[in-house]
């Protein structure tokens, strides 16, 4: 896997977008729940990272470490959109975009076990 496949792009394409997104959050939530939201997708990409140059059981570790990672940032999405920080549309995006990361994440995994 390099840097140009598909994953590296959704990557760099959802962090593109949470970043300007976030700036919108109240200021009050800034140093707390923003803070962890980008935490999440900047491990989630750092992960992805690590995983890029390991092979066998590290690799897998830092994919399932990157999955939990995904998973943190699916629920403060979640979150965000319950006390109206996106729009709907903004979510629907949000939410296309992670889902296809996982789905990504998925496929690198199993072809790891195999």
């Amino acid at each position: 896997m390099g840097q140009e496949t598909p994953i590296f792009t959704r990557m760099y394409d959802f962090l593109s977008w949470l970043l300007p997104a976030s700036n919108h959050f109240p200021t009050a939530h800034r140093h707390t729940f923003t803070r962890r939201l980008l935490d999440a997708a900047f491990d989630l990409e750092e992960q992805l990272e690590a995983a890029n140059h390991r092979k066998g059981v590290d690799r897998l570790e830092r994919l399932s470490q990157a999955d939990e990672s995904l998973d943190k940032v699916r629920t403060y999405l979640r979150l965000a959109q319950n006390w109206g920080w996106f729009t709907p549309g903004q979510y629907q995006h949000a939410a296309r975009m992670t889902t296809e990361i996982g789905k990504l994440l998925g496929g690198w995994t199993k072809v790891t076990h195999a």
